[in-house]
């Protein structure tokens, strides 16, 4: 593949979860069409993002935080059906009421330096010469699985959230649950009630806040993460600033011992895992809810990462490459982030492509 066989277009958008339709949209109201000045490619088969993967245990009703996409509200969701389908929706009515014509499925393997000052996005639909790239990949397809002696010789099932079926596969087992932000709460929860025993494992202790989310407090925790990938760190989740908010649901469970949390074990063993101190626990499932990390493995050929591990970005622009805008990493991982973040990114796209294009 060269550049001459390429398509030409002003912005490649990859990802069209809540961060890549939200610079969508801001690139469509900025006056750029769609498979004329910009593309969005996404490699899911249907509309929804990362949450058309989602558990169906999880109902619209538990979600924590969505935020609505720019210019549409969504209105009138049934709080019992499961968020996967109504997000799944939404996105879909999202993308026919703006026109975003989402290329689907399409994979990018790649993101190098092309001809003429343009980057070069390899794809399983051929290849685009873009001017500027709006990264949106998210976190969701690369979920972290820890590593500890023995893991290897567990008889049991191992699984993590990214493919937890729901609580009801566990019936009658006994399952350890490993991971302290709100999916590994939810999912303990939600098992307790049909699985024979539970166990919650934590590196570190759990942070329960007191009192609501207010918007200083929000506006605190995302400075947090922001710092870490302005210095070029690898991002943290905002949970593990914010803590975990207290509710009813979660005081029940505490009080009832299913929120009573172990430190993390030293070893698997083939019947259940094992800390150095002698204590022991059986066990037939473990459920890693260990989180994930950022999609950004195909933008290596531009050399981003910086010996911290991260990427490091000065709002939503790689310090590395000005082209190059990660919407939906670090701080702009959540919702109203991804929307936000979505704007800023089109508005520095667009003094970028108003710049006079030197010639050599």
């Amino acid at each position: 593949m060269n550049d001459f066989e390429a398509q030409d277009v002003d912005v490649v958008v990859i990802g069209a979860g809540q961060a890549g339709l939200s610079g969508a949209y801001h690139l469509r109201r900025a006056g750029l069409e769609p498979d004329r000045d910009f593309v969005v490619l996404d490699h899911a088969p249907r509309p929804g993002g990362a949450w058309q993967f989602r558990w169906p245990s999880l109902t619209y009703g538990k979600v924590h935080g969505m935020h609505a996409l720019p210019g549409m509200e969504l209105t009138g969701a049934d709080p019992d059906r499961p968020s996967s389908e109504v997000i799944a929706r939404y996105f879909a009515d999202y993308e026919a009421a703006f026109g975003l014509r989402v290329h689907r499925p399409v994979e990018v393997s790649a993101v190098r330096e092309g001809e003429g000052g343009r980057l070069r996005v390899e794809t399983s639909e051929g290849g685009y010469a873009t001017r500027a790239l709006i990264n949106a990949t998210g976190t969701w397809d690369r979920p972290f699985w820890p590593r500890y002696p023995g893991q290897e010789t567990f008889r049991g099932r191992q699984l993590h959230t990214a493919n937890y079926p729901g609580p009801e596969e566990f019936a009658g087992r006994r399952v350890v649950v490993v991971g302290g932000g709100a999916s590994g709460t939810q999912h303990l929860m939600e098992i307790a009630q049909y699985a024979a025993a539970t166990t919650w494992v934590t590196r570190r202790p759990p942070v329960f806040r007191e009192g609501p989310f207010t918007e200083e407090w929000g506006r605190a925790a995302v400075a947090m993460v922001e710092e870490r990938v302005r210095q070029g760190l690898a991002p943290r989740s905002v949970v593990s600033v914010t803590g975990l908010p207290l509710n009813d649901a979660i005081r029940a469970a505490r009080a009832s011992g299913v929120l009573e949390r172990l430190p993390m074990f030293d070893r698997i063993t083939p019947g259940g895992v094992a800390w150095d101190d002698g204590r022991v626990v059986d066990a037939d499932v473990i459920l890693w809810a260990t989180g994930f990390r950022p999609v950004i493995d195909h933008l290596a050929p531009l050399r981003l990462r910086t010996p911290g591990g991260g990427i490091q970005i000065e709002g939503t622009r790689a310090v590395r490459d000005e082209r190059v805008h990660l919407v939906g990493y670090g701080p702009s991982a959540s919702t109203i982030g991804a929307n936000r973040a979505g704007r800023a990114a089109v508005r520095e796209i667009r003094k970028l492509l108003d710049a006079p294009v030197e010639v050599a």
